[in-house]
Parts: structure tokens; sequence; C-alpha cells
């Protein structure tokens, strides 16, 4: 009987030790959930900031949809430039020349995309969404720094 008491007290440990490590690992799919939870907020605040009519909206996502598509597409070609190797001289020179080109990218999209959102807002509304989407970035920052935080102290606290 003891020893059928150890063995059900381990494997309660156990099935709570499994359930919390899985809990604490993100799914999969949890990625993609968070992405869209974030889309949608970023879709709200906007919205909000810009103050856009229905008549608005409906032709200035699709382009905020396209230039959002190219600055992350080069947001992703400036993650692998900073992993690459520059442990000699000419690699760094070269991952440097290729920031460097990637900014200049950004920058022309940004230029190219204000003209478009002209097309599509008033210019009152148009010169505000680089500063609606910054301020939305810094909020959203701001509160994934306060969460970590906020686990953090769970984590010392008994």
């Amino acid at each position: 009987m003891k020893h059928f008491n150890i063995l059900g007290f381990l494997m309660a440990v156990m099935c709570c030790l499994v359930i919390r490590a899985s809990a604490q690992q993100p799914e999969p799919g949890d990625n993609a959930s968070l992405k869209d939870k974030i889309r949608a907020a970023e879709i709200g605040y906007l919205s909000k900031q810009l103050e856009l009519t229905p008549a608005e909206a409906e032709k200035f996502w699709p382009i905020y949809n396209n230039y959002t598509h190219e600055v992350e597409l080069l947001i992703a070609e400036r993650r692998r430039n900073k992993q690459q190797d520059r442990t000699n001289d000419d690699a760094a020179l070269q991952a440097l020349d290729k920031e460097m080109d990637i900014e200049q990218r950004m920058v022309d999209v940004r230029t190219r995309y204000k003209q478009e959102f002209l097309k599509a807002l008033p210019p009152r509304k148009a010169s505000s969404v680089f500063k609606a989407e910054r301020e939305f970035r810094t909020q959203l920052f701001r509160q994934l720094k306060e969460r970590g935080a906020d686990r953090n102290l769970r984590r010392v606290r008994p």
C-alpha cells in the first residue's frame, strides 16, 4: 500500500509538471493568433487615430496592407542580414552596405506610400499615418514589456 501511495504521488507530480510545462510553451498556432490580435488592434487604433470614414477606410486599408507587406519583407531581410557572419572586415563592410541599402529602400517605400495614402485620404489624415503607426508600436512594446515584467514578478513571488 505504501508503494502504491508513493507511486500515485509521483504520478500526480509528473502530471502537474507536464501540464505546467506545456502551458508555458506557445503552440504553433498561438503565434499566428497573437499576430492576428495585434493586427486587429492596429486596425482599430489607426482607424480611430485617423478618424477614417467608411469610404476612406475602403480605399485606405488595401494600400496600407500592401505597404505593411513591403515593410515586413524589408524587416525580414534586415534580420537575415544581422545574422550574417561579420568576423572579418570584408564581411562586416558588406553587411554594413547591405544594411544601408535596406534602410534606403525603407525610406523609398515610405515615400512612395505617402503618395499612395494621399490618393485615399485627405492630406491631414495622410500625414498622420506614419505617426499613428509609430505611436501604436510604442504602445504595443510598452504593453509587452509590462507583461514581461508582470510575469517576472509572478515568478519571484511565492
